[in-house]
């Protein structure tokens, strides 16, 4: 169970403000054999959404703190991904898993009032894909 909550935690993370890398743990437990690849696959997805969540949550609710210091995204973080969320629309949360741009991306989607139930089918669909790729071509 430490494993599975580690590898929850660390996607977790990794999809928000803190940096974290959830794919070689992934691999890792994949490769140790102890548990169920599908069940690493949903534990890592269900996590990184998560945190993705969270993300959202900060754009819609905190975006009045922009303008302070600990404001974990910069201007021209937030304008790039204002920008590219503005001329694609709901279909660049495709991109959520992209390092870099993934995490603004999703930031921008709350600060856009993307509604939660579009917001969490894409970003599902984008994170768990990159998840099942990346075992996939991994051997699982």
């Amino acid at each position: 169970m430490l494993a599975l909550s580690s590898l929850f935690f660390a996607a977790l993370l990794a999809a928000t403000l803190i940096p974290a890398q959830s794919e070689a743990l992934l691999l890792g437990l994949m490769w140790s054999g102890g548990h169920a690849t599908a069940l690493l696959w949903l534990v890592a997805t269900l996590g990184n959404v998560l945190g993705s969540v969270m993300n959202w949550l900060l754009g819609r609710y905190l975006i009045h703190f922009a303008d302070h210091r600990w404001f974990p995204f910069s201007a021209k973080q937030m304008a790039r991904a204002s920008g590219w969320y503005r001329r694609w629309g709901y279909w660049s949360l495709l991109a959520s898993w992209v390092p870099i741009i993934g995490d603004p991306l999703t930031l921008a989607a709350g600060m856009l009032r993307e509604p939660i139930w579009r917001f969490l089918v894409i970003v599902t669909f984008a994170k768990g894909g990159r998840y099942l790729v990346l075992i996939l071509v991994a051997g699982g």
